[in-house]
């Protein structure tokens, strides 16, 4: 459903064109044949990373001194979009965790030797990479975590218990947002580099999921872990909320991607299955209820990722669009939902089967307006951004 004129859009490229379509051949090849057994077995497997990385995807917006290939924001779009695709929302939720979550505060942020010692792995796939901010009593609400990091000579002692942790379960090392000064709001918080393999780091319990079931989500415990000083980023404490809210307004976007990929393979699907499946003698696309139903599900669909290009647009041209980023999050999000609940429909009593993909991509489809901002909080963004004094 990708039309000429979208892939026209100016933040793209020749290169940027030649990219998507190296992304959906390995898509095609490498990734939609397995995601059945992947999703029947609840995970898939660590070589999705390493060849990845190999493929040069995990560090496309990173600078070649550390691996990357000193591409843009839209390069990143482009991949998360394709292998949303693949099936699964699953292996594009837990790349961009790798590429766009875990690693852009360390990439800006951190020091030299921080950037060597974990970015380098996590850009060529042979490290894996996750984030830990939720806690049990705090997820919207960031400056409301409990997790601690204590001074202890020259390390930090980190104690906390961080929930539904992407990558958790096969993480090399997290990012773990951890408050420093407990009297000091969201200025008390910062953000550590801690290997998984350190004493009093462990996995409480794997999270049985309504959807991407083939991404690992975890609770993880920290239970007095020592971290060396240089493990900080940015070496200074209480910089983390700041470091956070910048790094998410880049998760959100490619989030967006993730969600416009997601729902135009579902409705290529979708469409093909109403041109094929007969009704009252005649395939059920050539009834207007169905054809105007996905008329204009394809509509918002266009729309969607025409508002979310020309927001990456913008921020490749300098600009720091937050509310406009908010925007294209939650609405990717709506827009998604929306359409994966049409095609559904199109599909009748088979769509509530799990042999068709649909039935998967409504369960999956539910997180993206719950992750990276719930759609409350994209709302609260945008409403302080055009000054409604009431927020």
């Amino acid at each position: 459903m990708i039309t000429d004129g979208t892939l026209n859009h100016p933040v793209f490229t020749d290169e940027h064109r030649a990219l998507r379509e190296t992304v959906r051949r390995w898509v095609a090849d490498e990734l939609a044949p397995n995601v059945d057994r992947w999703e029947a077995e609840g995970s898939f497997p660590d070589d999705v990373f390493r060849r990845a990385g190999e493929l040069g995807f995990l560090g496309l917006h990173y600078p070649e001194r550390w691996g990357g290939s000193g591409g843009d924001l839209a390069a990143s779009v482009v991949v998360v979009e394709e292998v949303a695709r693949a099936g699964t929302a699953a292996i594009a939720m837990a790349l961009s965790v790798q590429s766009d979550m875990a690693t852009p505060a360390l990439a800006h942020f951190g020091t030299d030797q921080q950037r060597e010692r974990y970015l380098r792995p996590a850009i060529a796939g042979e490290a894996i990479a996750s984030i830990a901010i939720t806690e049990p009593d705090a997820g919207s609400d960031v400056a409301g975590i409990r997790t601690t990091a204590t001074p202890d000579g020259d390390d930090w002692v980190i104690d906390g218990t961080k929930l539904y942790i992407t990558n958790g379960a096969r993480a090399s090392w997290m990012t773990v947002v951890a408050r420093t000064d407990p009297s000091a709001g969201h200025r008390g918080i910062s953000l550590f580099l801690v290997d998984t393999d350190l004493p009093g780091v462990s996995v409480s319990r794997k999270l049985d999921k309504l959807g991407m079931r083939s991404s690992d989500t975890v609770g993880v415990v920290f239970d007095a872990v020592r971290v060396p000083g240089d493990r900080l980023i940015g070496g200074q404490p209480g910089e983390g909320f700041t470091q956070l809210m910048w790094q998410l307004q880049y998760e959100r976007l490619v989030a967006g991607a993730a969600c416009v990929g997601h729902a135009d393979w579902i409705l290529d699907l979708t469409v093909a299955y109403a041109n094929q499946r007969q009704a009252f003698g005649r395939p059920i696309s050539g009834h207007q209820v169905i054809a105007h139903s996905l008329a204009d599900a394809a509509t918002e669909l266009s729309a969607a990722r025409s508002f979310l290009y020309s927001t990456v647009w913008r921020v490749q041209q300098g600009e720091y669009p937050v509310a406009d980023i908010s925007m294209a999050k939650k609405y990717c999000a709506q827009v998604q939902n929306r359409l994966v609940d049409a095609c559904l429909q199109v599909h009748g009593g088979a769509g509530f089967m799990e042999e068709y993909p649909v039935s998967r991509a409504y369960r999956d489809a539910r997180l993206q307006r719950i992750g990276g901002g719930t759609d409350e909080i994209m709302n609260e963004v945008i409403a302080k951004r055009l000054g409604i004094t009431g927020t």
